[in-house]
Formats: structure tokens, C-alpha cells, sequence
């Protein structure tokens, strides 16, 4: 008879438990394709570079076009990842070569505006975030797709990572008790390539605390009700693409989040935090999302959208466990080949469009009552649990 220490216990249980739940967030790389979701990228910057190489190797696409409106960068990805056409123009794109899906990676400010034209001409869309400007202008636009027979998603994907899943398991399981709070945080010293992060609808909300914001919504459940403080550390800022600027969009913000039931969570966010591991976090090992119940809490290592693992502390006596130190099939940028899988097959996406609109309600109310102080209600909602 071999014993096995608590501690032993409940890491193989944990294990074997969430083993049954990442079958569904690997799948797309093992499934038979029973058809191509013919897909054209636009904006072709750095996001691209991290999006392209994972589309190119994804069974259920085939690339068709690239865009973006400094054309070398199209033409670039287009013969780096064999794509057989490319535009400067989103008008030249739509009337180009027919496809199922547009993936929209350019400056944040111009989703909104580019997934309404994607979607008037019949398209489904892939966004990064945000998925637009405001919860209004969002909300239009999944009106429109529903109107059409239509798809949008929004990033991130943070709720595809095994360690999200794990995470949601052990709370819907009632090992931590009653959950009564929550913190995460993400933040490095600011992007230098673009002026778009600084610049009115830019932010590190919608850059960096949207990830904290889709996963604590994904974990504790829809907020009620928002308050929250921003500002600006850095008024001025030296960017690549126009030298001196001005900063208009908040570099710091601290956001408190009300989920019912006596839950309340905080989220921390900014383009002024030192970080000696850098902006990917390589090599950390301190906690950037935590949560506290009666029974027992845990913390993630590493950042919420390239965790590392889940430290779980359930007794006074032994030290924490730590569980799913394997990321599997996932990384931050999967988003669109997992949905090109859903349209290819039918199978349900983790991802909703429902809990991206979520966020962005939030990220709106956080910046309102940054100005004047109040707490602000939210009448926007998804369907939770969200695994």
C-alpha cells in the first residue's frame, strides 16, 4: 500500500480533476478540420507578428489577404507567411478575394469603426482589444452581427489558459470557501512604438488591465458595480512613431470591482511599474492575480494571459501546492485560430462576445468614476461560470 502525504493528495487530485477540462481547450490542434475558415488579418505591426505565425499553423484556416494602411508592412507579412494577397486599404480588402473572417490587430482607437465595416460586408470578426471605443458603440455592433447571422469576439483569451480553468474549478468546487476578495495587477514601463497607447481611447486599461478585468469577471462572475481612481505619472512620453507627445489616455488606474455576494476584487494597471522581469514576466514567480476565501486561497504565477502555474494554500500547517505548471496548447494570441475552429466545426468557444462587452462596460465606468468619484452601476452581464 503506498501513502501518499496531503500535500501529494491534493496535487494529483487537482490534477487529474482539471486533466477532464483542458481536453477542450487543446482540441483544435488534434481535430480533424471539416473545413477552412478563409481569414484576412489587418493591421500588420506587432501584434501580427505573434498572431501570424500561430494562424499560419492552425488546421482550420487558410490565410487569404493581409491589410494595413502602411502597405510595406502587408506586403511583408504576406510573403513572410505565404499569403497570396495584401491591401493598404480596408475597402480595397472587403472588395479583394472573398473570406469568413477579419482579424483586426490595428491601433485600438480604429476597432470599432473597421469591425462595423467588416461586419456590414459580411464578415465575422475577430478583434483584439477592445473591441471598440465604448460599451455603446460594442454593443451596436454585436446588434449589427446578430442582425446579419454574424460573429464578433473580442480579446483576450485569458479564459482558454489551463490555470484559468483550474483556478475557476477550485472555486466552483468550494475549496477556498467563500470567496471574499481579490487582487491582480499587470504593468511595465510602456510601450515605445506607437503613440496610440497614449492618445484619447488609448490607456493602459484597455492595454494591460483588460486582461486582469476578463479574468477576474471569469472567475468571481459579472460585476455589479464599479469605482475606481486613474491618472497620468508620465505627461509626456518619446515614441517611435511621433517622437515627442502629450499623454491624454490615464497610465495608471486602480479599479475595485463589486461581484455580489459580499465579493469585491481590485484591479491594478499602469505604463509606470518597474518590473525586473520584464513585460513578459520570464522567471517570475511572485503572484500577479490572488483570491482569498474562508477555506483556503491561491495565487497565479505569472502574468494572467502566460501563467506559469496556481499556488493553492488550504491548511495553517503545510506550505501552498502548486498545480498546472504545463501551459499546454495555450498562448495569449490563440484567440482567432479558436475561433476559427468554432466556425469550422461548431464547437462552443470559451470566449464570448458577451464577457468582452463586459469589460469594456467596466473599463468605461472605471474611467467615469475615476472623474467624478462615484461608484457606478453596470447593467451588462455574461454567461458565468465561465468553466
Amino acid at each position: 500500500m503506498v501513502t501518499l502525504s496531503r500535500q501529494e493528495f491534493l496535487q494529483r487530485t487537482a490534477i487529474a480533476g482539471v486533466s477532464l477540462l483542458l481536453s477542450s481547450l487543446e482540441g483544435f490542434a488534434f481535430t480533424q478540420p471539416e473545413k477552412n475558415i478563409k481569414v484576412a488579418v489587418i493591421g500588420c505591426g506587432s501584434v501580427s507578428n505573434q498572431y501570424l505565425p500561430h494562424l499560419s499553423k492552425c488546421p482550420y484556416v487558410e490565410l487569404v489577404s493581409t491589410c494595413d494602411i502602411i502597405h510595406e508592412r502587408a506586403i511583408k507579412q504576406a510573403k513572410d507567411y505565404k499569403v497570396p494577397n495584401h491591401f493598404p486599404h480596408i475597402d480595397q480588402l472587403l472588395a479583394g478575394p472573398a473570406f469568413d473572417l477579419m482579424v483586426t490587430l490595428t491601433d485600438m482607437q480604429e476597432h470599432g469603426r473597421l469591425n462595423k465595416q467588416a461586419l456590414e460586408s459580411g464578415k465575422h470578426v475577430w478583434s483584439e482589444k477592445p473591441m471598440a471605443n465604448t460599451y455603446k458603440e460594442g454593443k451596436a455592433l454585436l446588434d449589427l452581427a446578430n442582425s446579419k447571422g454574424l460573429h464578433i469576439w473580442g480579446a483576450p483569451a485569458v479564459v482558454n489558459s489551463p490555470q484559468f480553468a483550474f483556478m475557476s474549478k477550485t472555486i466552483q468546487d468550494g475549496t477556498l470557501g467563500k470567496v471574499a476578495c481579490a487582487h491582480a495587477q499587470y504593468g511595465h514601463l510602456g510601450p515605445t512604438w506607437s503613440a496610440f497607447f497614449y492618445e484619447q481611447g488609448g490607456g493602459s486599461l484597455p492595454d494591460l488591465g483588460v486582461y486582469n478585468l476578463a479574468t477576474l469577471t471569469g472567475l468571481l462572475g459579472p460585476a455589479k458595480a464599479v469605482i475606481a481612481m486613474t491618472s497620468i505619472v508620465t505627461p509626456e512620453r518619446t515614441v517611435d512613431n511621433k517622437g515627442h507627445i502629450k499623454v491624454a489616455a490615464e497610465d495608471n488606474a486602480m479599479v475595485i470591482m463589486d461581484h455580489g455576494n459580499g465579493t469585491l476584487s481590485h484591479v491594478q494597471c499602469g505604463f509606470n511599474y518597474f518590473d525586473p522581469y520584464g513585460h513578459e514576466g520570464k522567471g517570475q514567480q511572485q503572484h500577479t492575480v490572488s483570491i482569498w476565501g474562508t477555506k483556503g486561497n491561491m495565487g497565479l504565477v505569472g502574468y494572467d494571459w502566460a501563467p506559469f502555474g496556481v499556488d493553492l494554500a488550504t491548511s495553517f500547517t503545510e506550505p501552498p501546492v502548486r498545480h498546472v505548471t504545463d501551459t499546454g496548447a495555450y498562448v495569449w494570441q490563440q484567440g482567432a485560430s479558436v475561433i476559427s475552429e468554432t466556425l469550422a466545426t461548431g464547437k462552443p468557444a470559451l470566449i464570448t462576445v458577451e464577457h468582452a462587452l463586459h469589460v469594456l462596460e467596466i473599463i468605461e465606468a472605471a474611467r467615469a468614476s475615476g472623474q467624478d468619484g462615484k461608484r457606478v452601476e453596470l447593467v451588462s452581464t455574461f454567461k458565468w461560470p465561465v468553466v
